[in-house]
């Protein structure tokens, strides 16, 4: 991504429309949006393009070589010794061809109860050139600054069999992000953090049923727990990592030897303060002068302001509290009640097919509420298998007037699994 910035102050100018009345004025304690963001968000992204192809899901899918990134502890249930699997991404990839995702992961299942596993994470903003005062004034562009701005992940996890259909994982991670322009900010170092999350896996004995076998599936995850990254001394530049509480299940119909069809769903929240609604978001006519807002009688008028300048909450909680806090505070602080809080859950549904274990085909479908970011979206993808080597594919269609990032998007996953079938699990 090639942009030019000149080495002067940057300013932004905030446009507000009035509309002038006769009667009252007094403030609004709801609003439409309010999505919830959070820094690194580069961790939510799937890295793998299995998951990918069954709407961005994986914490109750089979084990494969990237289980790390959704449910760690599903590598002691992988039926092969060890694999290492690589994964590129392309994002943006509609307006830009140097933002991307990569993504290794090497995993090694130590015996029949326990496995640990590593993986980096890299997300590059591309490349983007510095354009002095003095050499624009001068007409120089031969001689450019050039920033690759970028963020990375590295993580450890282990993974242990409580009982014969059942483990739980942990993991500890690493985080940086370098996004600040060298030449353009003084204090341009990076931020870091680190996160640790836990995991637990369910996976049945395959039992028979009238005219197919089966087997049950189910998963969590807490991950990405961690402090605050901060980009400088500023309590304004604190952002709250992607702490994320994700819940699934699933059904593998069995119908003989050769083929299988998997069905799962799964549940994701953000553990991460809701914003609250401040006192000056938003102005309305008091029509019927009752001092308060009433939808169908009074008329919005104007937006005073940016609303965290005004430090009064009207409705929610200050999110302005420890990170431990803010996961227990997560459940119960959006400003439109208990509804709300439902709204911040996403969905996904995933469906594979295989036929001897050797080629899949996969579809799923993603939803996010329109009031928390609206990505909608429907996925398809394949998986191939020869010898050691797995390849996955997927694609993305967006369902919503939000367009994805990875819209029309190929992505594509690479594995090697060494001593495959070493273990029995079916």
């Amino acid at each position: 991504m090639k942009n030019l910035l000149t080495h002067s102050p940057f300013l932004f100018f905030l446009s507000v429309f009035s509309v002038f009345a006769q009667t009252p004025t007094t403030v609004i304690p709801v609003q439409d949006s309010r999505v919830i963001t959070t820094g690194v968000p580069f961790l939510l992204i799937a890295g793998d393009a299995r998951a990918a192809g069954m709407g961005d899901m994986g914490v109750a899918t089979s084990s494969d070589a990237y289980s790390q990134q959704w449910n760690p502890s599903k590598y002691a249930f992988n039926t092969a010794k060890s694999g290492i699997a690589v994964n590129y991404t392309p994002y943006l990839s509609k307006l830009v061809n140097d933002i991307f995702l990569g993504n290794v992961t090497y995993f090694n299942r130590l015996n029949e109860r326990s496995a640990f596993a590593a993986s980096f994470k890299y997300f590059s903003l591309g490349k983007i050139e510095i354009i002095t005062e003095q050499q624009a004034a001068a007409g120089d562009f031969d001689n450019l600054l050039i920033e690759s701005p970028n963020e990375l992940a590295f993580d450890l996890s282990y993974s242990l069999r409580l009982a014969d259909q059942f483990s739980m994982g942990v993991n500890l991670g690493y985080l940086r992000s370098d996004l600040k322009i060298q030449s353009v900010d003084t204090d341009a170092t990076a931020a870091s953090s680190f996160a640790v999350g836990v995991s637990g896996y369910y996976q049945s004995e395959e039992n028979a049923y009238d005219s197919f076998n089966g087997r049950w599936r189910a998963g969590f995850a807490l991950q990405n727990i961690g402090p605050k990254i901060k980009y400088d001394n500023s309590k304004n530049s604190e952002n709250f990592l992607p702490s994320t509480l994700r819940l699934g299940g699933g059904f593998d119909f069995v119908f003989d030897s050769y083929n299988t069809l998997a069905i799962t769903a799964e549940a994701t929240k953000l553990l991460v303060p809701t914003p609250p609604v401040y006192a000056n978001e938003y102005q309305y006519a008091d029509t019927n002068g009752n001092g308060q807002y009433d939808m169908d009688v009074d008329n919005l008028i104007g937006y005073p302001g940016s609303p965290v300048n005004s430090g009064i909450i009207l409705e929610g909680k200050d999110p302005n509290v420890g990170f431990v806090s803010g996961i227990f505070q997560s459940f119960g602080d959006a400003p439109g009640g208990f509804k709300e809080e439902m709204q911040e859950f996403t969905y996904a549904l995933g469906a594979e097919y295989r036929y001897q274990d050797s080629f899949a085909l996969r579809t799923g479908y993603f939803h996010e509420s329109e009031e928390k970011g609206a990505r909608q979206f429907f996925t398809f993808g394949a998986g191939f298998k020869y010898n050691v080597v797995d390849v996955d594919l997927s694609y993305l269609f967006s369902a919503s007037k939000v367009q994805s990032p990875l819209e029309s998007t190929l992505r594509f996953s690479l594995t090697f699994n060494f001593g495959r079938d070493s273990y029995s699990e079916y």
